[in-house]
């Protein structure tokens, strides 16, 4: 009896080590992909975060900042500036179109909410569809006008000289004459014939002034194509210009 059950035992281990043979290469391949999928999902997280609170890229759609930014451009956009509040008169400045300047786009689709996934993630530039590119002329307090007799601008009655508007522009053919309220922006396009910016929404019921914690972040560099890589400045313009009280 002992030794039929111990020989029974013998040829059952037999069998069953015949049916479940362990395979090297299986267990290569399933470590594999265990491996290349951590690696993903450790990057996507680094990249959300990276994209959430560091730096996003943003694709130009139109001219209103030529020569500044062209169409096509891909700009990297600094969000420290909006969570410390670092935005300057000269900026250039991304910001979420909360007033509506811009008609409702239709995101509906599976391609609309596959690209948001991308844009999140950092692995395609935001189409900027619902975000606007301006430079900041005024601040929360400053009084911004237009125009002297010789066509300028002044912001707290100093006239600013414009080196960043699109050659043959003036820098503006339409009057103004605003004080901005704290915790806001004026803001222009630097092709200033072909921008609808804060001084096409001075009419009833607009807003032209958007508001400082509308700001995604501050456009540091462009950075595609290759041809016009640069970084973006304008602040030494407004050097001159007093703090208000």
């Amino acid at each position: 009896m002992l030794s039929v059950v111990s020989r029974k035992g013998e040829r059952m281990g037999e069998s069953m080590g015949r049916r479940r043979p362990a395979k090297k290469s299986e267990v290569g391949l399933l470590a594999w992909v265990r491996e290349i999928g951590l690696v993903l999902i450790v990057a996507v997280i680094i990249s959300s975060l990276l994209r959430a609170l560091v730096v996003q890229v943003f694709w130009i759609p139109s001219e209103s900042m030529n020569d500044t930014l062209v169409e096509d451009d891909r700009i990297a956009v600094s969000r420290i500036s909006s969570w410390t509040g670092d935005v300057q008169r000269g900026d250039v400045v991304v910001f979420t179109d909360t007033e509506g300047w811009l008609p409702s786009a239709d995101d509906s689709g599976v391609t609309g909410t596959l690209r948001k996934v991308g844009e999140f993630i950092g692995f395609l530039p935001a189409n900027g569809e619902q975000t606007l590119v301006k430079r900041v002329i005024g601040v929360g307090g400053d009084h911004v006008q237009c125009c002297t007799a010789a066509g300028r601008i002044t912001v707290n009655g100093v006239a600013i000289d414009e080196s960043y508007v699109a050659p043959g522009q003036s820098p503006s053919a339409i009057e103004f004459d605003v004080t901005v309220p704290e915790g806001s922006l004026w803001v222009m396009g630097d092709n200033r014939g072909n921008s609808a910016d804060s001084r096409y929404h001075m009419g009833d019921g607009q807003i032209p002034f958007i508001r400082e914690k509308d700001v995604v972040g501050r456009a540091k560099w462009v950075i595609w194509p290759v041809g016009h890589w640069t970084s973006l400045g304008g602040r030494e313009v407004f050097d001159s210009v007093p703090d208000t009280p």
